[in-house]
């Protein structure tokens, strides 16, 4: 799927919000907010994110002008981290590698790291055709799942 990535803008904002309130999108990327539902924590939280100079975030948008999704980079230089939510209707259909291919295109950090649930296939998969490989693991409790779960790290290197 071709995408392009663009700064994000006020009325992405409601597709993100019903985007992150996909039942399997929140199963698949398990450490999301306690109550992906509270519209007032959701709009705190991109504020945040969208006043930090440090963040590089946009917008991923399909060929047709759809709102795919969102892709950033965001951490102190030394552990810059790469994360993208992806809408369920565009899963399978390349939009997430295309996404990240251009998000690292913009951000010249080495290392980056990255992480996903250890049985989140389909986001592992984005990574390694990225260039990312697992150097490490850990264990936390998933807000999006209710329990803990195994979380693989992985690292695209210069």
């Amino acid at each position: 799927m071709d995408v392009v990535l663009r700064e994000v803008q006020d009325t992405d904002l409601p597709v993100f919000f019903a985007q992150s309130n996909e039942p399997e999108a929140i199963r698949m990327a398990a450490f999301t907010a306690k109550d992906p539902s509270d519209h007032d924590r959701f709009q705190a939280h991109w504020a945040r994110v969208l006043g930090n100079p440090e963040v590089i975030i946009r917008t991923v948008v399909g060929a047709d002008g759809e709102i795919v999704g969102h892709a950033s980079v965001y951490g102190p230089p030394e552990e810059r981290e790469v994360t993208y939510w992806i809408g369920r209707d565009y899963w399978g259909r390349g939009a997430a590698t295309a996404a990240l291919r251009g998000l690292l295109a913009l951000e010249p950090t080495r290392p980056l790291y990255a992480r996903a649930v250890a049985d989140n296939l389909g986001s592992l998969q984005v990574l390694k055709k990225c260039g990312f490989v697992v150097t490490g693991s850990d264990r936390d409790f998933a807000e999006g799942r209710g329990e803990e779960v195994d979380e693989l790290i992985l690292t695209l290197s210069a």
